[in-house]
C-alpha cells in the first residue's frame, strides 16, 4: 500500500475526505461481508442439525428395524461363584444343568533351586555345562532342539525358549527357572527331554524323582451341560447361544436359567425415545425461535464499542433465529410427528405408542417446544410420568414378540422417510437434509462479490487520492509563483 502525504499545502484532511467519498462503496462491501457471516453461521447450524438427524437415522432407527434388537436374553447361574453366563439372542429359554468337572490349566515348570549366586548374565559353564549339547522341547505338538553351549548366558537360554513359544525367566533371588506355556489347555502343554545331565544342571529334570523341579501339566476344562460333556482349552465355552465362563469345580449340578432380558429391551426402546425427543425438541425450538429483526453481524469497529458479553448475546440472538420458520425444518418435524402417531396391525390387533404407555403431554400441560416430546409411563427418570403404571415393561415381559414387531415397523417407517429426506439432489449431498451444495455456491458468489467490491473501493480511493494530489501540486505551484512575483515586485 503506497504511503500518501496529502493536505500539506491545502491543510485539508484528505484521508477523511476520501473515506467519505468512497463510504457508499465500502458500505456495500460491508453488507456482503455480513451476508457471508450469516450464511457461514447458518451452514454451521445446519451441519449440527444434520449430524443429529443422521445419528438417529444410522443409529437407533437402523438398529431397531432388526429383530435382534428385541431378542435380548439373560442367563443367571444358580451359583455364580462356579460359573457366569452371557446369553446371545439365539439362546434357548428355560433351565439347563451345568457341572464343572475340571478347570483349564497352563503347563508350568518351576525349576529346582540351583543353590548358587547366579544372575541372568552367568554362563551355562558356571552351572556345569562344559560342552556343546542340546535339549529337546515339545510344544504345541512340535518337537524342536534347543542348542546349549558353555558360553551361552542364562538370559540367552531363556530367550531361546521364548523364541520357541514359551514364557521363560530366571529369578535370581530364588535361583530358579520358571517356564510356562503361553496358553492354557492340554494341546498347548510342553515337555523338556534329551540331555538329562544338562537338564539336571539347569534344575529342569522334573522327571527325576529326586529333583526339586516341579512340572504341572496343561489341562483342558471339562463341563457337563445337560449331561453332555464339553472340553475347552480355556475356561470359556460357547455352546448354543451361551457363553459360559467356569470359575470353580462343582460338587453337584447348578442351574442356568435363560429368559427374556426385559430391562435390556426396555432400555433400548427408552434410548430411542430419548434420542427422538432431543431431536424433535431442537427442531421445534429452532423453527419457533424469536425473530432477530434489526440484528446484523457486527463489524470490528462495532464490536470494539461493546463489551464481550454484549457481543456474545448479540450474535446468539442472530444465530438462534437463523432457521426460524425454515420450511425444511418444518417438513422434517411434521414428518417425524406424524409417523410417531402411526398404528400397526400385529397378529390381528392394532397397536400404537399409546398401547405401550408412551405418549405426549396435553397441549396446555407441555411446556413450549415440548409438545412433540414423548413420555414413558413409569419411567423413573421422567418426573412427568414416573407415577404412572409401567405398561411398557409389563408388555415386554408378557409379549416381547408383539412389542418387537411394533417397534420394528415404526423404526422401519421412520428410517425410510428420514432416508428420503436425506437423498442427494442437484442442491444437496447424500445423507444431507438441507441444500448444502446450494449454500456453498451462494457462499462462493458472496466471496467473489466481496473481492470485487474491495478492488472497486481501492480503485476509487486511488482515483480520489490522485485528484487531491493534483490539487495539492497545483496549489503548491501557485504558491511558488506568487512568492516569485512578490519577490520581483519587491513586496516579499
Amino acid at each position: 500500500m503506497p504511503i500518501r502525504l496529502s493536505g500539506m499545502v491545502s491543510g485539508l484532511d484528505t484521508e477523511s475526505l476520501v473515506q467519505e467519498l468512497v463510504s457508499s462503496y465500502s458500505m456495500k462491501k460491508e453488507t456482503y461481508e455480513k451476508s457471508q457471516t450469516k450464511l457461514e453461521w447458518k451452514q454451521e447450524k445446519w451441519q449440527e442439525m444434520n449430524a443429529k438427524i443422521y445419528k438417529l437415522y444410522s443409529g437407533s432407527l437402523s438398529n431397531l428395524r432388526m429383530s435382534k434388537a428385541y431378542n435380548s436374553k439373560k442367563t443367571v447361574a444358580s451359583d455364580e461363584t462356579k460359573a457366569s453366563v452371557i446369553a446371545a439372542s439365539n439362546a434357548i429359554q428355560g433351565s439347563q444343568s451345568l457341572e464343572v468337572l475340571d478347570l483349564a490349566s497352563t503347563g508350568y515348570l518351576t525349576g529346582a533351586d540351583l543353590k548358587g549366586d547366579f544372575t541372568t548374565s552367568s554362563k551355562l559353564s558356571e552351572l556345569g555345562i562344559t560342552a556343546d549339547t542340546s535339549i529337546t522341547l515339545t510344544v504345541n505338538g512340535e518337537t524342536k532342539e534347543i542348542a546349549l553351549t558353555p558360553d551361552m548366558t542364562i538370559n540367552q537360554f531363556t530367550e531361546a525358549l521364548k523364541a520357541e513359544g514359551l514364557n521363560a525367566s530366571f529369578d535370581a533371588n530364588n535361583q530358579r527357572f520358571f517356564i510356562s506355556s503361553k496358553e492354557s489347555g492340554k494341546a498347548a502343554d510342553f515337555e523338556l527331554s534329551g540331555d538329562m545331565a544338562a537338564l539336571s544342571a539347569l534344575g529342569l529334570d522334573y522327571d527325576n524323582a529326586g529333583s526339586e523341579a516341579v512340572k504341572l501339566d496343561g489341562e483342558d476344562a471339562r463341563i457337563l451341560l445337560n449331561n453332555a460333556e464339553f472340553k475347552s482349552s480355556s475356561n470359556n465355552f460357547s455352546i448354543n447361544g451361551l457363553t459360559i465362563e467356569v470359575k470353580e469345580k462343582t460338587t453337584s449340578a447348578i442351574t442356568l436359567s435363560t429368559s427374556t432380558d426385559v430391562d435390556a429391551i426396555y432400555n433400548t426402546i427408552k434410548g430411542f425415545i430419548k434420542e427422538y425427543n432431543e431431536l424433535i425438541k431442537e427442531l421445534d425450538t429452532v423453527y419457533g425461535a424469536e425473530h432477530a429483526k434489526g440484528y446484523e453481524p457486527l463489524t470490528s469497529e462495532e464490536k470494539e464499542a461493546m463489551s464481550e458479553e454484549d457481543v456474545e448475546k448479540w450474535e446468539k440472538k442472530i444465530k438462534d433465529s437463523l432457521l426460524r420458520r425454515d420450511s425444511t425444518i418444518g417438513s422434517i418435524s411434521s414428518m417425524l410427528k406424524n409417523t410417531m402417531q402411526a398404528t400397526y396391525d400385529i397378529n390381528g390387533k392394532n397397536y400404537s405408542l399409546s398401547s405401550f404407555g408412551i405418549g405426549t403431554l396435553g397441549y396446555f400441560t407441555a411446556s413450549e417446544f415440548e409438545k412433540g416430546v414423548f413420555h414413558i409411563d413409569g419411567d423413573p427418570d421422567d418426573a412427568s410420568s414416573s407415577g404412572n403404571d409401567d405398561k411398557l415393561k409389563s408388555m415386554i415381559a408378557a409379549d416381547p414378540e408383539s412389542v418387537g414387531e411394533f417397534f420394528k415397523n415404526l423404526a422401519s417407517d421412520l428410517y425410510t422417510k428420514v432416508g428420503e429426506k436425506m437423498q442427494a439432489t442437484q442442491l444437496s449431498s447424500a445423507f444431507t437434509v438441507y441444500n448444502d451444495k446450494q449454500m456453498n455456491t451462494e457462499l462462493t458468489d458472496i466471496k467473489k462479490k466481496i473481492s470485487d467490491w474491495e478492488d472497486y473501493v481501492t480503485e476509487q480511493e486511488d482515483y480520489w487520492y490522485s485528484k487531491f494530489a493534483a490539487m495539492e501540486k497545483a496549489m503548491s505551484e501557485l504558491q511558488s509563483n506568487s512568492s516569485y512575483l512578490s519577490g520581483l515586485l519587491g513586496t516579499a
